[in-house]
């Protein structure tokens, strides 16, 4: 069992120390555009490094026979690079000491795969446990990150959240055990992706209709009608002909998302992920996005839309590996999903020469009914304190991972992660700015060269927004320039046409920062980490199971009416008013905060 009673002293103590640590992590001189050197324990020093000058004369280099092999596993797919023969893995690890093991989930829920390694009672060194990083505090396998982060040693970690936002990692003892490693922006942001949740449609299926303003559900549907029935059938790279599939969405597993939060945002609310918080009135109040109007007439809308065939009639079987692959090939017209999600596809597009037939996505800002304000976009950065990245117990240098995970924020390491090599991965012109050549863009989205050259580590420590240097994105996407330049063509006319420079320009959500006008966003971040421990995390955890059950029934359903009302009999029977209830008072005390603040 934990221990709650000292939660408010430890919490108090550890925010004055690191305070005092990020004040002291700010107040080191450092030459411009570079970042404080970690340090690392002095018996590290003295076993695994060897000092020999690099190029820039500032670093240290790591003998191959000194590095250590750390193992990870994150709870999300995702692919293996060729570890141990991964040309810019290595250069990273005679950097910093480490070489990472990456695996990945497969085969598995989240909930699975977390399960299994605490019953086996092996564990990585470092790990994402997704949904699942709260199973693995309960068992106590997580290092507490309090001391590393007071102790000046890992500057980079220490400054990479503020002393306030820090605490929102703590835990029911106080202690901080993982860090998310997204939606951090340093310096200016540039603005160029969309990375939340929309309706996305090909470019050539708004062009085919002479780009036309799309605003609502079922204008959406309405072109996809039209295009499908006068252009039933496409073909693959290789010319081979297929049926299009005018919209498909995704029931997998924890991404039923695709298919059951929609209504929030038709009605013009932002991700809070699990509920609407209504924000009109004088206090701020949860609202059950299930059950709304708007949710009935968007389900309504897909049953009929199944009815037609224009949904994909294995939309409620298919795994996310199978999505992916359709979307790949290029005849699925639309889906509603979090870019994050299905971004994969677009050096799949490239790599088959699809982009050039407008196969790539773009997304629109849809509403339930038009002359209403859209909030599908999230401007600003997003505090996701749910999961991230953790050490455990079992790793045998806990000194040597924070060292690791702290370098990865260094400049050159973010760099050579996202950028790649210089001179290879990307080129300099004569004002410092980096670029990529056609033909390098090829390279990079090539499989089997990102495989063996290429190491993002993209689930550890990473920084959104301008590089030390004031110049470049830290990552490419983020590059205006580059953004543009990779576009193509019918990309391009594609934004011409509605006077785009961006995917936000495109979605037209409301601009503001919604953390400041939202100072609960997002309740997801609460509701991803109940369990059955409360009443509340019983019905959310039964809500979960009912709609995984109900929703696709509702979509293929012959009688909707009917179908709409089993639902509802079933839903109701989960008690979501005990979820409702304890949202609430999260939402009171995020708000309460904040005024005091």
């Amino acid at each position: 069992m934990r221990n709650k009673a000292m939660k408010k002293v430890v919490s108090l103590a550890m925010s004055s120390v690191l305070m005092a640590a990020t004040l002291a992590g700010c107040g080191e001189a450092t030459d411009a555009g570079t970042t404080a050197p970690a340090t690392t324990s002095d018996a590290q020093q003295t076993t695994t490094t060897t000092e020999t000058a690099t190029n820039d004369g500032g670093d240290t280099t790591v003998a191959p026979e000194n590095i250590v092999d750390f193992t990870f596993f994150a709870g999300m797919p995702g692919t293996e690079i060729n570890s141990g023969n991964n040309e810019i893995q290595d250069i990273i690890a005679s950097k910093t000491g480490v070489r990472l093991k990456e695996t990945w989930l497969t085969g598995q829920t989240v909930a699975e795969a977390i399960g299994s390694i605490i019953a086996s009672g092996t564990y990585p060194d470092l790990i994402d446990g997704g949904d699942g990083c709260t199973d693995l505090y309960n068992e106590g396998v997580l290092i507490a990150w309090d001391d590393y982060l007071a102790s000046g040693k890992y500057p980079n970690l220490t400054n990479y959240y503020t002393p306030a936002e820090w605490d929102q990692f703590r835990q029911d003892d106080g202690h901080i055990y993982w860090c998310n490693v997204f939606q951090n922006t340093k310096g200016a942001p540039t603005g160029t992706a969309h990375n939340d949740e929309a309706f996305w449609i090909q470019a050539r299926v708004l062009e085919w209709d002479n780009y036309p303003k799309i605003e609502t559900l079922d204008e959406y549907f309405d072109l996809l009608e039209r295009y499908a029935a006068a252009n039933p059938k496409t073909q693959d790279a290789n010319g081979n002909e297929m049926d299009i599939i005018p919209y498909t969405c995704l029931c997998d597993d924890w991404r039923y998302f695709c298919i059951e939060n929609a209504p929030q945002f038709l009605d013009g609310y932002p991700n809070d992920g699990s509920v609407i918080v209504d924000f009109e009135g004088k206090d701020p109040t949860i609202v059950d996005y299930n059950t709304t109007p708007t949710a009935k007439r968007y389900f309504q809308k897909l049953n009929e839309e199944y009815q037609k065939g224009i949904v994909d009639k294995d939309f409620g079987t298919q795994k996310y590996d199978d999505y992916i692959q359709k979307l790949s090939n290029g005849n699925v017209l639309g889906m509603c999903d979090q870019y994050w999600d299905f971004q994969q596809i677009n050096d799949a597009l490239l790599n088959a020469g699809l982009d050039k037939l407008g196969c790539n996505y773009v997304p629109l800002g849809l509403t339930i009914d038009k002359g209403m304000d859209n909030r599908w976009h999230t401007y600003g950065d997003t505090l996701n304190i749910a999961s991230g990245i953790a050490v455990t117990t079992s790793c045998s240098d806990p000194d040597l991972a924070f060292s690791f995970l702290d370098k990865m924020l260094d400049q050159d390491i973010m760099n050579l992660r996202f950028w790649g090599v210089e001179g290879v991965d990307y080129l300099v012109d004569e004002n410092g700015l980096f670029y990529r050549t056609d033909e390098i863009r090829a390279q990079v989205a090539d499989p089997k060269y990102k495989a063996d050259h290429m190491c993002t580590y993209s689930y550890l420590p990473q920084y959104g927004g301008t590089s030390d240097d004031g110049i470049n994105a830290n990552l490419p996407e983020e590059q205006p320039s580059e953004f543009l330049n990779k576009l193509a063509e019918p990309l391009k006319k594609c934004f011409d046409a509605y006077g785009a420079k961006n995917y936000p320009d495109l979605i037209g959500s409301v601009q503001e920062d919604v953390n400041a006008t939202h100072p609960w966003f997002p309740m997801w971040s609460y509701s991803n980490n109940l369990d059955t421990s409360t009443p509340g995390g019983v019905a959310w955890t039964k809500m979960g199971e009912c709609k995984h059950e109900w929703l696709p029934k509702v979509v293929m359903a012959s009688d909707f009416e009917a179908e709409w009302a089993n639902y509802m009999k079933a839903y109701e029977g989960c008690q979501p008013q005990d979820f409702l209830g304890q949202m609430q008072e999260e939402l009171d005390k995020r708000v309460a905060a904040a005024n005091q603040g």
